[in-house]
Order: C-alpha cells, then structure tokens, then sequence
C-alpha cells in the first residue's frame, strides 16, 4: 500500500487543504458556540476552542488513519444538533455546568468507540447496498441545503432569516454582501474556464476579499471588527483556566459511576449511527464524483479513534463533512494528504492567522458554498424523463431530494432505500420465474434409446413437463409460479422443476413447493427438481434448506437429481414401462437381434460377426480415451457405456451421452478418421462387438452390399441423433 508521502500530490492537496480550512474552521467554531452556549453564555468561549481543537484533531487523526482520498472530517451539524439537545436537558435537570462538560467528553468518547465496533464488525459495508438513484438524490439534495442555508448570508440578511424570505425581501439585503458575494461566485464560476493552476475556490475568496476592501475605502465601519456582521470576527481562540478545565475534567471520569455512564449509551449510539452515516455518505458521493471506492469499515475505525481523541482533549466529535469535502474536491485536491493539511492549517490559523481570517467576508464564504451546492448538483437523472422505463427512477430521486430538504437527511436515505425496495419487489414480480418451458418429447435425456422406445416418448412425452425456473423464488413471485404449477398438475403426469439458474428461494417459496409436491403425492407421482444447489449466490446451501423446511424428507414425494439429464431420462424410463433388465440379467445380443441390421441375411451377418472381435469390459474401465487413434466401431451386446466430453474448452468432462443395449458408439472416428475427441466409460460391466476400420475396408472387397448398407445405417442412426440434438439446441435458443 503507497505510504502518505508516495501519494502526496502538490498542489492540488495544499490548496484543497487551505480551502476546506476557510470552511471548516468557521463552521467548527459556530458548532462549539453553539454546544457551549447552551450550558451557560459563559461557556461560549470554550465552545470556540472545542470547535478549534476539534476540526484539529478531526482534521488529523481521520485521514492518517482512514483510506479515503480527499475526505474532510471535522465538527459537523448533526453532532451539533445532538450534543445542544443533550447539554439543554441536563441544565433542564438542574446538572452544573462542569459536570455538562464532563458528560460531553464522555459521551464523544463512547460514540468514537461505538464507531470502532462498527467498523470492525464490517456493519460499514452495508452502504454499498445504496442505490444510485438514492445517491443522486442525496447529493442534489445536499446541494440545495447548502444553497438554501447561504443565501441569507450571501444578501447580508439574519443568518436566521429563511432562505426564500432573504431571497425575496430586497429590503433586507445589504447590497455590499451582495456585491462581495456576487464577485466571488462568479469569480469561481469562470475561473476553470480560464485557468486551472489555481483552484477556483481560491480564487473565489480572494475575488471576494478585493472587492470587500474596494468598498471599504467609502465606507469607514467596514474597516473595524467591532459589530461588523459582514465579517467572520475574532475566532476566540483562547480562554483562560481551559487547561486547567481539561485536566479537571479527566480527574473527575474517575469519579463517575457505571450507571451514569450506561445512562449516556443510548445518546451515545444515536450520535454514532448519525457521525457514520454522515460519513459515509459523503465517501459514496466522492466515490460518485471521482469513480474511486472506499473503504466504509476503515473510514468508520479512523472516524471512531478521531472521536476518541478529539473528546479527550475538549474538542468536539464529528464527521467526514459534505460543505468542507466539496471544496477540498473542487480546489484539486487528490488524496487524503489534504485532509491532513486541513488539519494542520485549522491550527496554524488559530495560533498565527486568527487576526487574518477575522477579516474574510461572510459573504465570500456563502458565495463559495454556493458554487459548491450547484456543482453538486446531480442533473444526469433528467436523462430518466426521455424513457418510460425509467420515469419512475427518476420519482425516486425527486423523492429523496424532497425527503432531504423538508424532513432530513437521514430520513432521505431511508425512504430513498424503501423505495428502491419496492421498486426492486416490484421488478422481480414483473417478470416470470419460468424462464423454459418445454416437454420430455422435445428435449431427451443423455440416454440414446431405440428408435420403438423414442415413438412412444414422442406420443407420451407431453405429459411430463420441465419447467427451467430463473432469479429469486420469494413471497414476491410465489402466487405466479404456484399458479403455473396448479395449472400443470392437472393436465401433467410428472413435473420437472430445473433450479439451475435460481439464485435464492425464501421461506413462503418453499412452502409453496411443500404444497405442490403434497398435490402430487396425492396423485402417487412425485415432485422431480434438478440442479437442487448446495452453493447459492447469496451462500444458501439449498438442497439442505429444502431438507430444514420439510420439502425434501426420507420418502419418495420428491426425487432430487444432479442434472436435468437424470430427470428426462428417470421420466422417459417410466413411459417407456421401464422394460429394461438388470444388467447382471441381460443377454448378449447377436448381430441380427440389434436394430442396426433387421432384415439382413443370417449367413452375410454370421461373416459379418466373423470379422468383429468380441470384448468384455469391466465397470469403470475406459473403452477410449480422448486422443486416442483407434478406428473402431463399437455394439453393445450387453450392458452401458457413458461418453464424458470437455465442454467450451473447459478440462472438466461432462455426461454428453449414455448408450445401451442394441446401441452403437464411435461412430464419428470410424468415419472421419480422427482421433477420439471424448472418453467412452463402461458404466457397467459391458459385452461388446468391436468393428475395426481395417476388417470394414476389407468387407467393402468381399461384401461391398453389406459395407453400403453398414454405413448407410451408420449415416443414418448419426444424422437421427443429430438432428434431435439440433432441435433441442433450437428449442432451448428460442
């Protein structure tokens, strides 16, 4: 893995770093007022500090220990909403005001660690399961807020102005806002157009900063910081006793009880599922913005231990932030070096730069969050309008858009999620689980059988049924293919169920089976499933589910085979009246008595045979082997023989063909002259007539009629077999 400085990318990670600084520090400072001030006024000062050391330490812990590249971690609103909510209760109990304090750095130290279990459960990584739709609208949606939210301070209105009423009240803009604003968004605006070695944002501030000193050489109260609201003002980067409080503060941990800190984990987990969504959703719209990945558990640990720490030292708990990380991504940043920058500039600005930063316009830092909230702004989901098929993902954004700007964030999120759901639920139950469906006398098994038993197959092969099912077999699709079912067992004698491409099957599913195979029972036939999976996609084992739910027990109701094959040919054994013999009871066969030479004269067959070497092979020995140069044809006397053949290039052989008695095999060498392009097994002990290529060419000399007529039933029996095997490959295209 490249270390921090093998990534390092200058400038671009300095000017993200600096920029993001200009947005982060303010709003930290305003989150840490915020917090304190609801203890008491006088803890305002503190609150300042807290929201300093937290975007530090934030700032450099979150990226030094987290994997994603240009992400910005600081003090962020839902903490703030949190902690104000929690401080304003306990002063509603009547709890001093350092006893506050110490509950807050307690509680942002279990909502760190919270976070670290988080993570290292691997909870993080169900934020892949996102759906796009959701993060485009969770992305605009986050753009208009940040608009909303700056504009009252982009015309100089109350920050606690609404944003349509600041928009549309022009008594209560203050026209130089407006115009430092204005220069500074369309400073940034054009600034990509005409040069991109320095960031826009940057040159946005400094647009904004020019044009508030241009307006400040006619107007004397713009040069003070005393009451200027155009300005950010003093940070409050000090306070006395604030050393003194912190080691106060670690001092009296010791003295809380367990119950009082039980008492605070359900704050603690609330603050914790809120920090990491807020995370990680801004990771998965960097992903969108940058097409990288991150790393959700990673992200979730760095942010938990920046917590952590951030608490310890008195500062503030919070999360990878939207505002900061657009600014960062938009001034050129490229790794998480920026972050750490971030962080270092905070503090640099807080010691060196505070009288400096005092004196950068409101309305600069307003204008360059609005650039920020437009290029967030997600517009390919307008592309969805122009097709009927995806009008309705297009709902789904504007539904999360419309959740985002007047319920929340996370309540976004959420419905943006359901919904998908329900349009996922909705897809599947649209389209049919039975993706074939054919009958046992259009596809045959692997069995070559006699041409009286494949007539009979042909006239009785419509009442057994295959049904190739596809994708999840769940409460969503189950009324569909019970009534498929219903339907096929009273007109069917046997149902095959192929699962070879079903990717999962729920509990209401199986239920469904378990009555279809109990209404077939009562018929006296079973269920017949194939391909019954031990490794689905989702990791179910499902021949052992169907044994856990009851479908499959110890009796015959359900028959369960490997391949389709086996089903067919089980099938084609019952309407053919299963005549076969077992093998240990068959009777060699003499050549008059195959169907390859009915007709023929006893004495041409008797020199015939004459000519034919007679061989016995054991079960499980191979008769050929792939690559051999044999020239043989073979006839089963007695016994079956299986060929095995590697399918599209693959060293794993497949069961292509099964032959009986009366069949013969080889045929293709004999006539092309090639070597064997398959291995021919004896599946049971086999007695066999072996024609060689020589004693065949030597027959055409002395008996040319019987050669002819040889190999025109050879001909004849291969073009059978390829012909059925050409309308299966057609039927199963179709």
């Amino acid at each position: 893995m490249p270390t921090l400085t093998d990534k390092f990318k200058v400038p671009g990670d300095f000017w993200g770093g600096m920029a993001s600084m200009l947005v982060a520090l303010p709003a930290a400072v305003a989150f840490g007022v915020t917090i304190y001030s609801a203890i008491s006024p006088q803890y305002a000062v503190f609150g300042a500090l807290a929201g300093i050391l937290g975007a530090a330490a934030l700032g450099l812990i979150a990226p030094t220990f987290g994997g994603t590249d240009r992400l910005i971690s600081g003090p962020c609103a839902p903490a703030a909403a949190v902690l104000s909510a929690f401080a304003i209760e306990l002063v509603r109990q009547g709890v001093a005001p350092s006893s506050i304090v110490l509950l807050l750095t307690v509680l942002g130290i279990l909502t760190g660690l919270i976070q670290i279990l988080i993570g290292f459960l691997g909870m993080g990584r169900l934020i892949k399961y996102i759906p796009y739709t959701v993060v485009s609208g969770y992305l605009s949606g986050v753009g208009l807020i940040i608009i909303g939210s700056q504009i009252p301070r982009f015309f100089g209105a109350s920050p606690d102005t609404a944003w349509w009423k600041a928009a549309l009240a022009p008594e209560l803009w203050d026209l130089r806002s407006l115009a430092v604003g204005a220069a500074t968004v369309i400073v940034a605006l054009l600034t990509p157009k005409i040069t991109k070695a320095i960031p826009s944002t940057i040159m946005g501030i400094i647009a904004g900063i020019l044009v508030y000193f241009a307006l400040a050489n006619n107007d004397a109260s713009m040069l003070t910081l005393t009451d200027n609201k155009l300005v950010l003002g003093s940070l409050g980067a000090s306070g006395e006793g604030y050393l003194n409080t912190i080691i106060g503060r670690w001092n009296e941990i010791g003295e809380l009880k367990l119950s009082q800190i039980a008492a605070l984990f359900g704050s603690a987990l609330t603050l914790a599922a809120l920090l990491s969504i807020d995370t990680l959703k801004t990771c998965v719209v960097i992903d969108q913005m940058t097409r990288t990945r991150h790393d959700p558990n990673r992200e979730l640990f760095a942010q938990g231990l920046a917590n952590i720490t951030s608490s310890a030292i008195g500062g503030i708990p919070g999360a990878g932030t939207m505002g900061a990380t657009m600014v960062n991504l938009s001034s050129g940043a490229q790794t998480r070096i920026s972050g750490i920058i971030e962080g270092v500039m905070v503090l640099f600005a807080a010691l060196v730069l505070s009288s400096f930063i005092a004196w950068i316009p409101i309305a600069t830092l307003a204008g360059i969050l609005i650039v920020v909230g437009l290029r967030m702004i997600d517009t390919a989901p307008l592309r969805f309008l122009e097709a009927r098929a995806t009008v309705v993902d297009f709902a789904v954004v504007v539904v999360v858009i419309g959740f985002a700007l007047m319920v929340g964030l996370i309540a976004a999120s959420a419905a943006g999620v359901a919904l998908s759901i329900l349009l996922f639920v909705r897809e599947q139950v649209g389209g049919s689980v039975v993706r074939h469906k054919t009958f046992v006398n259009q596809r045959s098994s692997t069995w070559y059988r006699p041409e009286a038993e494949m007539r009979l197959i042909s006239q009785k092969g419509d009442k057994a049924v295959i049904l190739e099912l596809q994708g999840s077999l769940f409460f969503g699709t189950t009324y569909e293919l019970y009534s498929v079912l219903e339907a096929e067992i009273k007109t069917r004698d046997y149902i095959i169920l192929d699962l070879r491409r079903v990717l999962s099957v729920d509990i209401t599913a199986a239920h469904m089976l378990n009555q279809v195979r109990d209404m077939l029972r009562d018929r006296g036939t079973p269920l017949l499933m194939s391909n019954v999976r031990e490794h689905l996609p989702n990791g179910r084992n499902l021949l052992e589910f169907f044994k856990q739910t009851g479908l499959i027990d110890s009796s015959d109701s359900v028959r369960v085979f490997q391949t389709i094959e086996a089903a067919i040919e089980w099938v084609e054994d019952k309407l053919v009246g299963d005549t076969s013999q077992p093998d240990n009871e068959e009777i060699p066969l003499h050549l008059q008595e195959m169907d390859l030479f009915q007709g023929r004269k006893d004495e041409t067959l008797t020199d015939l045979e004459g000519r034919m070497e007679q061989r016995t092979v054991k079960a499980g020995e191979p008769i050929y082997l792939i690559g051999d140069h044999d020239r043989n044809l073979y006839l089963i006397r007695r016994g079956t023989v299986r060929i095995m053949a590697p399918i599209s290039g693959s060293r794993q052989l497949h069961h292509i063909a099964t032959f009986g008695r009366g069949d013969f095999f080889g045929g293709l060498a004999f006539l092309d002259d090639l070597a064997r392009s398959d291995n021919a097994i004896a599946y049971t002990d086999i007695d066999l007539f072996v024609l060689s290529l020589e004693q065949f060419n030597q027959l055409t000399t002395d008996h040319k009629k019987l050669a002819f007529l040889l190999i025109t039933s050879i001909s004849r029996t291969l073009a059978h077999r390829l012909r059925h095997a050409d309308g299966e490959r057609t039927l199963l295209h179709v």
